[in-house]
């Protein structure tokens, strides 16, 4: 077993931060953290140390704007991350099988890698936001807002943590250029859509729109009943680690 932190460089140029865990398994989970996040978070330490018990390879990284990899925020977009997301997948889960597990805005990232990659196993969206640029962000916005975005200049957005998310024009064009809620994509493996029933951020109604547009016989939303939008606690990421848990050892 080697545990990696390193930097990868994609066609981009940018220098992703990455956390990797290997192992002989031919199972790999590879995790996309939401918007202005990073990978240093509870549910990745709590996916690591699963992976590390379980000899289940592991793939973390952060997007250009995040965390510790180079790039300015408002200067990146969906488009963007979705291109980093695959470019690092198949350089380092090269021949594994992937359950992409994707929290919030990683999501909308993890559904969309759902169109580019041959080898996911199973896709689990935790407070997944599809589509959450035009919907929960640009349909909600003032004229003002708009005006401010449209000009080039950077819209402070205010967020339930007491801070601010810097909001440009690239955030807002990526997302209209990856939008999925109009779309079908048959899957023929497990999806797992966790939920917070208190989420005060995304919606729950956002996981039962994305299980129609991601499609497959054996899917699931599976809601948290005091869960917010992290869904960090305790209780919620033994659910998660257990169905991770359970997808394997019902298909292996």
């Amino acid at each position: 077993m080697k545990n990696k932190k390193n930097y990868f460089i994609g066609s981009n140029k940018h220098k992703l931060h990455y956390s990797q865990i290997k192992f002989n398994s031919k199972y790999a989970v590879f995790f996309l953290h939401g918007l202005m996040s990073d990978i240093s978070g509870k549910k990745v330490i709590f996916l690591k140390n699963l992976c590390k018990k379980n000899k289940i390879n592991f793939l973390a990284f952060e997007y250009s704007g995040h965390g510790k990899s180079s790039g300015i925020f408002e200067e990146r977009g969906i488009d963007d991350w979705i291109k980093e997301a695959y470019e690092i997948c198949k350089s380092k889960l090269k021949g594994k099988k992937i359950i992409i597990i994707g929290s919030s805005c990683g999501g909308w990232i993890a559904a969309k890698l759902i169109w580019k990659l041959k080898n996911i196993y199973a896709y689990i969206g935790i407070a997944a936001a599809p589509d959450f640029t035009k919907y929960l962000m640009w349909n909600t916005f003032s004229k003002t807002a708009k005006k401010i975005i449209n000009s080039g200049k950077v819209y402070q957005l205010k967020n339930e943590y007491g801070g601010s998310y810097p909001i440009g024009k690239s955030l807002i064009q990526g997302g209209n250029k990856n939008l999925i809620l109009n779309k079908v994509k048959k899957c023929s493996f497990p999806l797992r859509f966790f939920h917070g029933l208190k989420d005060t951020v995304v919606p729950f109604k956002y996981s039962y729109l994305l299980s129609k547009t991601l499609v497959s016989k054996n899917s699931l939303i599976m809601l948290q009943e005091n869960g917010d939008h992290s869904l960090s606690s305790k209780d919620d990421l033994k659910r998660i680690g257990n169905e991770i848990l359970s997808i394997i050892n019902f298909k292996s």
